[in-house]
């Protein structure tokens, strides 16, 4: 089959209108079909790299004049300042119900619980005698946050990175958020920051933020590293900054994306919920339903339709779902080929033998096990954090955790006994690479310096 053909399976087809873009059996596919298919978030032309790299450059060469005309230009309000103080967002925070106070609060105490019991001492090591070595962490000193507000806000983001910063003890934890329709932020985000303790809130979006923070401007700090999701704009600046600056970023966190994989004990009802859930976050997100039969996808598209149309953004998620497409395989084994391949920023397990896959799993974001296990609750709640890994990248880096806030410093000491002990090795590996004064600094001390 192929995949340049876009061709549907000659089983029976998904509904048209949102319902997947394409079906695919997996042993019909080869390897070029199964690389091209988890490819996503490409820029061939460097299209977006242009855009990106003319709005870094002019945030860089005009600070906070440039933060102004972009917000004019891109989120079409006009600023007489770029952020809002304590006040400002105590007068905002008002608005939050108490339920919905109490929902955050929930969310703030799981995901703090989580991240507390990530800060641990390490022991310390005795190498050989009179050697000892050890690791101390020491927080990141200037974060910077972004919290998206596009199409929809996330104040869930703003704990997931806010909690983290604040236990690893980060000194200054800079907060950019684009501004809405009035100037100002999202009663949510007002709230979150109070909770936080964080007293202001800088007007900023997209990858003028990022720009902002890693060069700083006359009102923005620059920071040491940007953390944050964002649309394939700030994923590109963020890609951009840390080849370019002194600035790190947490990883290539770009449009949200989940793989669900499903067998006949999964609930084709649930499964739909959670391939939507994923598709509402905006049209270049990607839901991918891999499945053991054509009854099972058939079943779940069908529910998918049901779901669909009563979402409040069902444009949004129909546009992401035509971007999406399910795979057909023979059996479990092949569905975990398939998404280590894919290497998921959202994995669900959408099976009762998912303790069976767990040790299978080799590239995936976060897991969600079982039928009773929605993303939704890792999105959220559950404590796990949701800044994750996307377009493949979850080969190789982590979702965001206390680590990422913070440095390990490596110390050792040497005794007396300990010198005497290691530096025959010592001297003998420096002369070995031809490094005599590496060589010295341990003769030196040991009295075997043939000079002194």
């Amino acid at each position: 089959m192929s995949i340049d053909k876009k061709q549907k399976s000659t089983s029976k087809a998904p509904p048209s209108g949102g319902g997947g873009g394409f079906v695919f059996h997996y042993s019909d596919l080869s390897a070029n079909d199964i690389a091209r298919l988890v490819q996503r978030n490409v820029d061939p032309a460097n299209e977006i790299r242009a855009l990106v790299e003319e709005v870094i450059e002019h945030v860089k060469q005009n600070g906070d004049s440039a933060l102004i005309d972009y917000a004019q230009k891109f989120d079409k309000v006009e600023l007489t300042k770029l952020y809002l103080d304590r006040a400002e967002l105590e007068e905002i925070a008002s608005a939050v119900s108490e339920d919905q106070q109490e929902a955050l609060q929930t969310a703030y105490a799981n995901i703090y619980k989580f991240h507390k019991a990530q800060l641990k001492t390490e022991d310390k090591v005795e190498t050989m005698p009179g050697v000892t070595c050890w690791r101390e962490l020491r927080a990141i000193e200037k974060v910077g946050l972004y919290i998206p507000g596009g199409t929809a806000v996330l104040p869930s983001t703003f704990l997931m990175l806010g909690i983290p910063a604040r236990i690893a003890g980060c000194s200054e934890i800079v907060v950019c958020s684009p501004p809405q329709k009035n100037g100002k932020v999202n009663a949510f985000i007002a709230y979150v920051a109070l909770m936080l303790g964080i007293n202001k809130v800088y007007l900023v979006g997209g990858s003028q933020a990022v720009a902002a923070m890693a060069y700083g401007t006359e009102t923005i700090t620059k920071v040491d590293k940007i953390f944050g999701p964002g649309n394939q704009f700030v994923t590109k600046a963020k890609t951009i900054i840390q080849s370019t600056t002194t600035t790190a970023i947490d990883m290539p966190a770009g449009p949200s994306e989940v793989l669900v994989i499903a067998d006949r004990s999964a609930k084709p009802a649930y499964v739909a919920a959670d391939l939507l859930a994923q598709a509402e976050h905006g049209i270049d997100s990607q839901s991918i339903l891999v499945c053991t039969s054509q009854d099972i996808a058939d079943k779940t598209l069908a529910e998918v339709q049901k779901q669909l149309a009563v979402l409040p953004r069902a444009e949004i998620a129909k546009q992401a779902l035509d971007n999406s497409y399910i795979i057909i395989t023979q059996d479990l084994d092949e569905a975990m080929n398939f998404s280590n391949e894919y290497a998921p920023e959202h994995l669900i397990l959408a099976t009762e033998q998912w303790k069976d896959l767990t040790p299978k799993i080799i590239n995936a974001g976060s897991v969600f096990l079982g039928n009773l296990t929605p993303e939704s609750a890792g999105d959220y709640a559950s404590g796990t954090n949701h800044t994750l890994p996307t377009s493949s990248y979850a080969r190789a880096y982590s979702g965001v955790s206390v680590d990422s806030f913070v440095k390990k410093i490596t110390f050792q000491y040497l005794t007396e006994e300990g010198i005497q002990n290691i530096g025959p090795s010592v001297e003998i590996l420096a002369e070995m690479e031809g490094l005599h004064a590496h060589r010295n600094a341990v003769s030196v001390r040991m009295g075997t310096n043939k000079n002194t």
